[in-house]
Formats: structure tokens, C-alpha cells, sequence
């Protein structure tokens, strides 16, 4: 290549070239060239150079020439291959940059030129390489102050399949055109043709011309003689140097040589340079025309003269080398470095020599595993580490050599002190721990911690560990007041710098929300009773308020708190306790009301003072029954008049005070009087009082028509009934009357006893008319009279004739005077008397009289019997008598067990067909019989066939189910059970309290009644738990009463937690069944896991009702631990942790082929089996139901669901995975027709298996109680386990 330049410009040139060797050398030259050509040869050595054409000798300020940052580099590949160029520039203005190469054929259309602006490179790629693409390129950076010329070289050498010995070979040219193929016989005219082409042509000149020895050829061509005609110009011979010791000269000379191949040789003195065998001392290179010797190291040996021998021609030149006095080439300096690193001191001489030494604090130092003392290759630099710097390596070190001596000080910096793991901002609940913990990477340093600035000191509320790296604060029982800013200050030994690192602490107020609030309490009166609420965190406090203030000193309260659970106990319930109350924490409130809850009760001596004393008032005044009773709330009070309810009227007024009921009559009349029972009445019982009011008055008159045993003219015998009504008192005596017929004047014939009701009297004449009258006389007065018909004294006689004409005689203003004379006929008898009669004028009524026919006495009456009875009293009732006339009355007579003497239970008769007899002795036995009277007289008796007993009617004990016994009771742990029973029987059952079949003794207290039992526990545990029941008997019979009572508490924990695999990839659990999970059909397990890496838990099952459980869905290569706890409605048990972490190995995917044996592998498949089969399941109808089933088989089976004999997998009704060898079976919603046998079946091309098990929905109230909702385990699945997951 040439390149002429026809101005005259100042250059500055920067060569730099390689050879086939690995030393590159750089050398700078400045030169004025005047249109003189310069030659580069293209070879096969690489090709690198630069140059610099600047147009202004002057460059502003701020801006500069073009720049190589990066440079190109030569390139070498194979044809077919690519080659890329990439260069990286830098100048103000910024310069432009062009591709060209050298030879000035443009580069072909397939390169490409662009800037790569991730990498900020300048690129010219081109492929595919051709032989014709090797040529040197130029980048040219171009501005407005220089250009920039970089050239390298591009050499493609031939494909891979030439051969080998080709690749020395120079390319002369391209290779002579295809020639038909010559027969060539002379030898001589095949070897002067051969000299001709280049030597890569010999083979395939030889195969045109026929030739097949090659190889003969060869070698009589290079026997052959050739004459060389070799032309050598120097341009620019060799210069003498000047050097010093250690330096790298380079003796260079210019030569145009007609035969590049012409040799040469470096000599000196006389001796030639074996350069290849001089280790890098001596190299040759050859740029273009240059020819280069470079010597490196000199030293004092290198001096002499030194020639390049061409051909015949020989130059020569000097190498001087100047000896330099000894000394230090610089300062030692001061070094600094942190502890534990690597100090170096480094000092060159002007020259070697042989006592160099290096000391610290004046002591020499030698190399050890400490000190590190190292010479450079030409013995001038000297260089001293100290590995593992530490303080006590602080001090002087010094360089001696002879009398020189240089000195530095080593100072040695801490390592500064570094947290691996910094403080990490903490959220904590109140009342929780909070930990803060870090890492650093030094032990030995001293720690202090702070809060906002303030230092802590440790204390039951700051707890502070440093051991080894790692440090941590614990905070306590963390409040409100520990949120802030808290700082570890962590300092060393000879570092006065203080480390540290902060993190916040929040405390959040501890917020709970209420798992189980207050309900209204009712409790009687001395009776226990509590409220309890039950909240979502233990480490919640709270307070109790009593009508919105807080109770601090409430008499017969105690407040308790047992984890969660926050109580409010009465042990005796009294009045000053009622009231509203409320449970106060942060987040959650419980309110519920205390009443006092006491069923009616009347005092026993009150009801016997009643019914032993009526209450009587005379007629016209007011009558006022007051009953005393106790009873909260205050009871609804009816008033029964004779077994009708009494309202209020004009006369009658009811109230309702605190302690008494009261009914008030004014006005009374007689017909007030009867039976008045009171009912008290509220939500916790009731209670009755009987009381017989009485009002006083005359008697009624005696009853029925007057009955004449004998009319005759000497005596009249007459008979009556005794008053139905005796007006409250008891008859005294009866007074007879009569009067003449005619007369206006009764007069008093006699008077009879009260029991007496039979008159005679002579004092009548034989035949004259008479009327009687009877008056019944009592304390009250006397009766209105009974009046009789006119009779006559003896047989009938003739009516009389008629009168004379009556005469008045006489009137005034209030009579009048009649006379007459008397008949002429008398009828057979003396006339008695006469009848007047009148009648008004203008009228034609005259006033009649009438007579009473003669009656017979009753008979026997009928149907006596006892229609109730009480401790106090009898009634009776029967019905009129058959025969006779009718009755007026009865008298009823009874008599004692122990006497013979018959006593009338009235003074007068009965006038009705029932009564009740009181005041009788409890218990005690009476006889009775009943007689019927009538004004002819008193029947016969009629006896009561057995006696009767002053006490309720007979009956069989039985239960009162109005007062709200329940058969089901659950309790929690610690509060009272009270079961208050209510009952009835005559005579009053004895009552046993029994506990599963056996009597109850122990911490219970009973308390027994005529008609209520109570059963009292007043701290319950988990053992009382059981049937309790009632047994009440009598002589009349007995009954029973069941109450299944569970006390609830959190459950116990599980033991034996044992880990096991069952199936790849998965974890199968077990453990001991905790009692209160069997005991409890609600109660269930939960299944916990938590990545060893991590310190969260995570749910991986709930509502696990047997002890086993297999856990999939693990991850491969992971730790895991496991925790199993027990869970009711009340909460949690203490968990059960597995002790040690499980591995889930990695499925291992090894190469067999490089473990194959010699023998047979064993064959791993096998039919499938059911490791878990299925179990049975009973659910309540709407709930969901969860059939699980554990299998192993190889190949992986396939499953199929039927139920019964019908394939049931595709069925969208039923849920369906199988999962890792886990079948799980989900029907949800289940109804009646879900019931029946399901299965599962697994088979693979081995065999198969078949696992089956029974479904049993049933509907509301088909089961016992505690089989509410959800999926109940059988016994054998409680007993045996299984993969149940209800």
C-alpha cells in the first residue's frame, strides 16, 4: 500500500505492532514527510498502527483532538467465519468516524457499520469472511481540530481442511486458472513449470499435468539450484544508545529488501543472538520497513556492539550502559489499613543488592507465616506484607540497606464493626413480649441499648442477652408506653466510633373482640350464680361495672379471670346484686342483666292459718283477704271465687303490693261466701292459698212446703227442712207460729231446738182452720217465715153457710167497721172464724187463698263419695235420693279413726250435694255418712264404705314439666350446675338424686321439698359430667327424670404425637386421643405446620375427628415441624409439637445408565392396596359429609366412586381429588337419599382393591342429644382412627 502525501504537514505518529510473539513495545516518533511514499508489505504477521494529522496546532480551551478510548484489534479468522472491528472514541468536537481499508477497495455491501449505544462502540462487522476481505482497515475519527487514524489488519486464512503444511506457505497470488488437463513426459519441463506457481499449487499443477508423484516432485524442486538476484537499500541504518541498568533499549533500522525472505541475523560482538533461547532478554520485530532488535533488563553485561547482518550486507552500533550510584528511588510512605488486612511497605533501589533488610521498632524481620518479604524480579523492588494486620502491629517499619535507612509508620484501623442482621422494626401486641435482636460481626465489643435516646438498664422488664454475634433485648409484658425508638450501641477496643441500629417499637393496643358474651341471669334468692364472658385473647383485662360504675367493693361478688374466660361470681344471690352489668375491655363489651329469680312462695304456717280460719264478715260490710308471698319478679295474682275467676267490679278491688296480695268485697252479701283461692304466678313458679270467707247474715228460711204428720182436733204434728242457708252461723232454734184463719195476729205456740224439726201443739178445736208459720233464728237473727196453708184441727168439715150482708158500721181515715151475722149452717163444726175479703171498686179481683198438700220424708241418698282432700280438709259430694220427696236439706256426720261418736259437720243442713269439711288433723283418718231431710222428716244414713285420709288425693309421683326442666344442660368448667326439679304426688315422694346409676354423694348440696327437689354443684369439673336423674317414689308408684349434664372446659391436650410416611411426599400424624375429643362429639383436632425456615403456622387441617391424619401438599427438600391440637366450643387445647423437624426428601433423578448391575433390578410395581380405608359416617340431613381413604399402588392406580353398584366418579353431585395417594370424597348438602354404601375402587394392570363404607343421614331430633349438626364418628372410627376429616 502507498500513501503520498503532497503537502507538507506535521505529524505526530503513535506505532504499535505485535509479532508472532506475546511482547508488544510502543514507540513515538515525530517527522516531516514531503510527498514520499511509504511502503507496508501485506504478510501474514498482523498489522496495528496509529496516526494523527491535526489541522491547528492551537486547541481552545475545553476542547480536544479526537481520542482512541478503545481500540481496534487486528483479526485473524478462517474463511466463512465473521470478523468485527470495534473501536470506542472521545474528542470536543465530537468527532465523526468513517471505515475504509487501506488498499482502497471498498468494503463490500454485505459489512455493517453502526454504533452500539449500550456499549457506546463505534462497529464494523463483517460476514461471511472471503480470502478477499484480508486487508488492513481504518478507523477514522475526524473534528474540526485533528484526524484520528487507527489501522489494524484483517487476515482470513483458508478453511480447515487443507493441509496442514500450507498453512506456512506465503499467498503469492491467486491461484492459476482452471487448464485442461496435458500429458506432460519429460520431467525436466514439469519441474521448471512447478518453479513458477506457488508452492500452495503444487498439488493441483501436478494433478492437471498427470503427475502423481508429488512427493518426488517436491524434493527434486528443492534440490534443484536457484539463482537469487537480492537487492538490499537501507533507508535508515543502526544508532548507537545510551542506557541505564534495567532499562529496555530497542535498536531499530529502515530497509527496502527486494526478497523478503532474505536472511538475517543479530550478532554481538562476534557471537550471533539465540533469541529463541534468550527468555524474553532479546526479540525481533519487524513494521513494514522497520526492523527491530529490542533488549529488555539491561545490565552491565549488555554493553558492547551489536550488528544486523542482510545478505552481504552488515551494520553496526553501540549499546552503552551507564553504572548509577545506590540509592533509595523514592519514599517509603505511611500505610493505613483496617484490622485484619494486608499491610505492604514497598521500596526500589537504584541497583541490586545482596543486605537488604526490613525491621520493625528497630527488631529485623524475617519471613514467616506473619511477614511476607518479596524481591521484584530485577532485585530493585522490595516489598514487605504483613498478613492480618492487627494492633499490636501498630508502629515503625524501616528499610535498611548499608548506611541508607528509610522509615514508615503502620497504623492499623478496627475493622469497622458491621450488623449482619440490623434491628428489624417490631409490632407487638399489648401485654405481649417484644424481642429485638441483631447480628454483628465481631464478639468482642461492648453493647448498650436505648430507648428514645435514654439508656436501659436491665431489669424484670428489659431482658438483655449478648452471646457470641448476636444480641437481643427482650421487653416484658410490653404496654402502651414501651412503643418508641429503640438503639443498640455496640463499641470496640481502640475504635472510639459508635455503632449502632435502630428499629421501632409499636405496641398496639390489644383489642379483643368477645368469643362468648353474657346472657341474663335469673338465680334465686341465697342461690348461686355467675356471669361469664369469654373473649378471643387471654392477655386482655377488663373490669366489671354494676349500672355503669365500676365495682371496686361489692359485697358477695368475687371477679376471676382463668385465661380467657372473665367471671363475675354471686356464691349466695341476694337483692343488692340485682342490676345491670357490663364487662368492659379494649375492643369488647358483654352486657346482661342479674335478677333476682324467686318463685312464689307463701310461708306453710300462713296457708295452715288460713285454712284453718276463715275469714268472716257480716253481711253489708267489706271483707279484705290479705296473703303475704315472696317472690321476684313480682308474680301475676288471680283471684278464684268457688273456681271462677274473680274481676274487679263496682265491689270488688284487687292490688298487688310487694310482699302481700289483696282482694277487698264491700257490701257483702251472703253469696259471697265460699272458697277463694289466690294464684301467684311468675317465670320462675307459682304458688296457691285457700281461703274460705264467710259472711254472716240471717238464715233463710226454712225450706219447702210444711209437712202435717197429724191433723186432728187434739193436736197438730207438723214437720220442715232446716234452711238451706244458715247464714253463717249456726241455727239456734226454730219458733213455731199460728193464727187463726181470719186473724191478722200470729201468736207463738212453742219453739224447737235447731236440730229439731218437728212442732206439735193441742192447742187447737176440732175443726176450726189455722195457718202455721216457722222462723229459723240464728246469732245473726231470724229468718223470714216459712208459711203453711190453711189446715183444720181434726176431720173436714162443711164449709159454713153464707154470712150475712156485711154492714158498715163505722169509717175513718184508716178503717173501716163491718158487722154481719153468722150463718145460718155451720157444716158440721163451730165456725173458726171468717175470711174478708175486699176488692176496689171497679174492679172484680178478690183475693184467693190457697192450702199446702202434706209431704212424705226423703230417702236414701245416693252416689257419697270424696271429691278431694288437703291436709286440712275433705270435700264430699253425692246426689239427691231416688224415692220419697224431694229433700231440704242433708245432715252430714263424721267421726275419727279412734272414736265411735257420730258429730254433725253443720248445725243446719246442707242445702247443696257437695262439701268440704276443714280443720281437720293431717294425715288423720275419718269416717262419713250423710243423711236427707225434708219437712217430713230425715232419711236413713248412708255411710262412706272406707275412711279417708285429711291429705291430698292419692297419686303416683309425677313430674311438673311446666317449670322448664331440661333433659340437656351443658355447662362450663367452674360455674354452678343447679337442676331444680318440680314435682307432685300424694303422699309426698322421697326423692333420690343419682349420677350415672348411683347415688350421688359428695360436693353436691340438695335441698328437698314437698313438691321441688334442688341439686346443687357449685364449682363444677370435667368428672362431673354424667346422666343425672330424679327418682321420686311413693306408696302409689314412682317415676324418673333424666339430665344429661356435660361440663365443658377447654380441651385436654393430645400426647404421642409420632410422624411417619405412609405415602411419598406426604407426612402421616398420630397421636393419643385426648378423653375430652372422645367424650365430646363436637370436639375435633387441628392440624398445624410450619416451614422449619419460618415461625409462622400454618393451618393444614381443621375438624379432624380421629387420631390420624395424613398432611400432603409439601414442598420437596423442605423441614417441617408439626403441632396437633384439640378444639371445642369453648377453645383451644395446649398444642402438641412434633420434637424434631421432618425432611421431605427430594425426588432423586439419577442416570442408571451409569449404575447399571450385573444383576436383575427389582421390580418395584405392585398391585394397590388400601393403607386407610374407608369408615363409616352418620351426619344430620343439610350438613356437608367427608369421606377420606389413603392407597399405595405402582403403577398409579386409577379410582373410581360407586355407590352401590353405580358409578358415581363423573357425577357432578359428589366432590371428588385424589391427591398423592389420598382419596377424598365430599358430599354436600346431604338429604335422606344420600344414605347407603359407597365406595372406592383402585386398580392399576397388577390387581385392584376395594374399600366401602356406610353413609347414614338423618333428619331433626332423629338421635340423642349432643348429635346436633355435623358429621358424627361412629364408635369404631372414635376407637380406631382413621383419615376422617367431617
Amino acid at each position: 500500500m502507498t500513501t503520498i502525501h503532497k503537502e507538507m504537514v506535521q505529524e505526530h505518529v503513535s506505532m504499535e505492532f505485535s509479532s508472532s510473539t506475546t511482547h508488544v513495545q510502543t514507540f513515538s516518533q515525530t517527522t516531516k514527510i514531503t510527498g514520499e511514499e511509504v511502503m507496508t508489505t501485506k504478510s501474514s504477521s498482523t498489522v496495528e498502527f496509529f496516526s494523527l494529522v491535526t489541522r491547528s496546532s492551537n486547541v481552545p480551551a475545553g476542547e480536544s483532538v479526537p481520542e482512541f478510548v478503545e481500540k481496534p484489534h487486528p483479526v485473524t479468522s478462517p474463511e466463512g467465519d465473521k470478523a468485527v472491528f470495534r473501536a470506542q472514541v472521545k474528542g470536543n468536537p465530537k468527532p465523526n468516524i468513517s471505515w475504509k481499508r487501506e488498499s482502497g477497495i471498498p468494503i463490500k455491501e454485505s459489512a455493517k457499520m453502526f454504533y452500539d449505544s449500550i456499549n457506546k462502540e463505534h462497529v464494523l462487522k463483517l460476514e461471511p469472511l472471503t480470502l478477499d476481505d484480508s486487508d488492513n482497515y481504518k478507523c477514522i475519527a475526524s473534528n474540526d481540530h485533528a484526524d484520528a487514524i487507527y489501522t489494524v489488519s484483517l487476515l482470513v486464512t483458508e478453511g480447515q481442511d487443507k493441509l496442514d503444511f500450507k498453512k506456512m506457505l506465503k499467498k503469492r497470488g491467486a491461484p492459476p486458472p482452471k487448464k485442461k488437463q496435458k500429458k506432460v513426459t519429460d520431467e525436466k519441463e514439469m519441474l521448471e513449470i512447478l518453479s513458477k506457481v506457488p508452492k500452495k499449487d503444487f498439488e493441483k499443477v501436478c494433478i492437471e499435468y498427470g503427475f502423481t508423484d508429488f512427493r518426488g516432485l517436491l524434493k527434486k524442486l528443492k534440490g534443484m539450484k536457484k539463482v537469487e538476484v537480492e537487492t538490499i537499500r537501507i533507508l535508515k541504518p543502526l544508532e548507537d544508545i545510551k542506557t541505564k541498568v534495567d532499562a529496555t533499549v530497542c535498536f531499530e533500522c529502515i530497509m527496502e529488501l527486494k526478497d523478503p525472505n532474505i536472511k538475517m541475523t543479530w550478532v554481538k560482538g562476534n557471537e550471533p543472538l539465540r533469541i529463541q533461547y534468550s527468555l524474553g532478554k532479546y526479540d525481533v520485530k519487524q513494521m513494514g520497513t522497520k526492523y527491530m532488535l529490542v533488549i529488555t533488563n539491561v545490565n552491565m553485561n549488555d554493553a558492547g556492539t551489536y550488528s544486523l547482518s542482510v545478505g552481504d550486507k552488515r551494520m553496526n552500533a553501540e549499546l552503552i550502559v551507564l553504572d548509577e550510584p545506590l540509592k533509595f528511588l523514592g519514599e517509603m510512605k505511611p500505610v493505613k489499613v483496617t484490622e485484619r488486612q494486608t499491610a505492604v511497605f514497598e521500596i526500589r533501589l537504584s541497583k541490586k543488592v545482596p543486605d537488604f533488610v526490613w525491621k520493625f521498632n528497630g527488631k529485623e524481620l524475617k519471613r514467616d507465616e506473619k511477614y511476607e518479604i518479596t524481591v521484584s524480579e530485577d532485585g530493585l523492588t522490595h516489598t514487605l506484607k504483613i498478613k492480618d494486620a492487627r494492633l499490636s502491629d501498630s508502629g515503625e517499619f524501616s528499610a535498611e540497606v548499608g548506611d541508607l535507612v528509610q522509615k514508615a509508620q503502620l497504623t492499623i484501623d478496627r475493622i469497622p464493626i458491621k450488623f449482619v442482621s440490623t434491628l428489624k422494626n417490631v409490632r407487638v401486641k399489648e401485654r405481649s413480649r417484644a424481642c429485638l435482636e441483631c447480628e454483628l460481626t465481631s464478639k468482642d465489643v461492648t453493647l448498650r441499648w436505648k430507648k428514645n435516646g435514654q439508656l436501659l438498664e436491665r431489669s424484670t422488664k428489659y431482658s438483655m442477652s449478648h452471646e457470641g454475634k448476636r444480641a437481643e433485648l427482650i421487653i416484658e409484658d410490653a404496654q402502651l408506653s414501651d412503643g418508641g425508638e429503640y438503639t443498640v450501641v455496640a463499641m470496640q477496643d481502640g475504635d472510639p466510633t459508635e455503632y449502632f441500629s435502630t428499629a421501632m417499637v409499636t405496641v398496639e393496643e390489644r383489642l379483643a373482640t368477645v368469643k362468648s358474651g353474657m346472657s341474663d341471669v335469673h338465680a334465686a334468692t341465697g342461690s348461686p350464680a355467675e356471669l361469664c364472658v369469654v373473649l378471643n385473647d387471654e392477655k386482655v383485662e377488663g373490669v366489671w361495672l354494676k349500672d355503669g360504675k365500676e365495682i371496686t367493693d361489692l359485697p358477695g361478688v368475687q371477679i376471676v379471670k382463668q385465661g380467657a374466660v372473665h367471671k363475675l361470681i354471686f356464691p349466695n344471690m341476694g337483692p343488692e346484686h340485682e342490676g345491670k352489668y357490663t364487662f368492659r375491655a379494649k375492643g369488647a363489651e358483654s352486657e346482661a342483666s342479674v335478677f333476682i329469680a324467686d318463685p312464689p312462695t307463701i310461708d306453710p304456717s300462713v296457708l295452715e292459718a288460713l285454712a284453718a280460719h276463715p275469714v268472716t264478715v257480716k253481711v253489708g260490710h267489706t271483707a279484705n283477704i290479705k296473703v303475704p308471698f315472696r317472690a321476684k319478679p313480682l308474680p301475676k295474682v288471680t283471684w278464684y271465687k268457688d273456681g271462677v275467676e274473680v274481676t274487679e267490679e263496682e265491689r270488688v278491688s284487687m292490688e298487688r303490693r310487694e310482699d302481700q296480695a289483696l282482694l277487698s268485697i264491700s257490701n257483702c252479701v251472703r253469696e259471697d261466701s265460699g272458697l277463694v283461692l289466690l294464684k301467684l304466678k311468675n317465670d320462675h313458679g307459682s304458688a296457691t292459698a285457700t281461703v274460705h270467707l264467710n259472711v254472716l247474715d240471717r238464715p233463710k228460711p226454712p225450706q219447702g212446703r210444711v209437712e202435717f204428720l197429724e191433723l186432728s182436733g187434739n193436736c197438730v204434728h207438723m214437720k220442715w227442712k232446716a234452711p238451706k242457708d244458715n247464714g253463717g252461723r249456726p241455727v239456734t232454734q226454730f219458733i213455731v207460729e199460728r193464727r187463726a184463719v181470719g186473724k191478722k195476729s200470729w201468736v207463738k205456740v212453742g219453739e224447737v231446738d235447731s236440730k229439731v224439726t218437728k212442732f206439735s201443739t193441742n192447742k187447737v178445736e176440732e175443726g176450726k182452720a189455722y195457718q202455721f208459720r216457722i222462723l229459723a233464728v240464728n246469732s245473726e237473727g231470724v229468718s223470714d217465715p216459712l208459711e203453711t196453708d190453711e189446715v183444720f184441727a181434726g176431720n173436714p168439715i162443711e164449709p159454713p153457710g153464707l154470712a150475712s150482708q156485711p154492714q158498715v158500721t163505722d169509717v175513718t181515715k184508716e178503717a173501716v167497721t163491718i158487722t154481719w151475722n153468722a150463718p145460718t149452717q155451720d157444716g158440721g163444726a163451730p165456725v173458726l172464724g171468717y175470711i174478708v175479703e175486699r176488692r176496689k171498686k171497679g174492679s172484680n179481683l178478690w183475693v184467693p187463698f190457697n192450702k199446702d198438700p202434706i209431704q212424705e220424708p226423703p230417702g236414701l241418698v245416693q252416689g257419697l263419695h270424696v271429691s278431694d282432700s288437703s291436709n286440712s280438709s275433705i270435700s264430699l259430694a253425692w246426689r239427691e235420693p231416688a224415692e220419697g220427696d224431694p229433700p231440704s236439706g242433708y245432715i252430714l256426720e263424721m267421726r275419727a279413726e279412734d272414736t265411735k261418736e257420730w258429730s254433725k259437720c253443720t248445725k243446719i243442713p246442707i242445702s247443696g250435694t257437695c262439701y268440704t269439711v276443714g280443720g281437720l288433723t293431717e294425715r288423720q283418718k275419718y269416717f262419713f255418712r250423710i243423711r236427707a231431710v225434708n219437712e217430713a222428716g230425715v232419711g236413713e244414713p248412708v255411710e262412706l264404705d272406707d275412711g279417708v285420709r285429711a291429705m291430698p288425693p292419692p297419686a303416683a309421683p309425677k313430674f311438673d314439666l311446666s317449670a322448664r326442666l331440661k333433659s340437656h344442660m351443658v355447662v362450663r368448667a367452674g360455674t354452678a350446675l343447679c337442676i331444680h326439679a318440680a314435682f307432685y304426688g300424694s303422699p309426698p315422694p322421697s326423692v333420690i338424686w343419682q349420677k350415672d346409676g348411683i347415688p350421688t354423694k359428695g360436693r353436691e348440696a340438695i335441698t328437698k321439698g314437698k313438691n321441688h327437689s334442688q341439686f346443687l354443684i357449685n364449682s363444677t369439673k370435667r368428672s362431673d359430667s354424667g346422666v343425672y336423674r330424679i327418682l321420686l317414689q311413693n306408696e302409689f308408684g314412682e317415676a324418673h327424670y333424666d339430665i344429661h349434664v356435660r361440663v365443658a372446659d377447654i380441651p385436654r391436650p393430645p400426647t404421642n404425637l409420632q410422624l411417619f410416611e405412609e405415602v411419598p411426599n406426604t407426612v402421616t400424624l398420630t397421636w393419643n386421643h385426648s378423653p375430652d375429643v372422645q367424650e365430646d362429639g363436637e370436639a375435633h383436632y387441628v392440624i398445624l405446620k410450619r416451614d422449619a425456615s419460618t415461625a409462622t403456622w400454618f393451618t393444614a387441617a381443621e375438624r379432624v375427628f380421629s387420631n390420624k391424619y395424613t398432611v400432603t401438599g409439601l414442598l420437596p427438600g423442605r423441614k417441617y415441624y408439626f403441632r396437633v391440637l384439640a378444639r371445642n366450643e369453648i377453645g383451644d387445647s395446649d398444642p402438641l409439637d412434633s420434637k424434631d423437624t421432618w425432611l421431605v426428601n427430594k425426588d432423586k433423578i439419577e442416570d442408571l445408565s451409569s449404575k447399571l448391575k450385573p444383576y436383575k433390578q427389582k421390580d418395584w410395581r405392585h398391585a394397590p392396596r388400601f393403607l386407610t380405608p374407608l369408615k363409616p359416617h352418620t351426619v344430620l340431613r343439610g350438613q356437608d359429609c367427608t369421606m377420606t381413604c389413603a392407597f399405595l399402588g405402582n403403577p398409579r392406580p386409577t379410582v373410581t366412586l360407586y355407590k352401590g353398584e353405580v358409578n358415581i366418579t363423573a357425577n357432578s353431585k359428589f366432590w371428588y381429588n385424589s391427591t398423592s395417594g389420598v382419596c377424598t370424597i365430599v358430599i354436600p348438602t346431604c338429604t335422606l337419599k344420600d344414605s347407603g354404601e359407597y365406595s372406592v375402587l383402585v386398580e392399576n394392570e397388577l390387581g385392584k382393591d376395594r374399600s366401602s363404607c356406610t353413609l347414614t343421614v338423618y333428619g331433626e331430633g332423629a338421635m340423642g342429644w349432643g348429635q346436633e349438626a355435623g358429621c358424627i364418628p361412629c364408635g369404631a372410627e372414635a376407637q380406631n382412627g382413621g383419615l376422617v376429616g367431617c
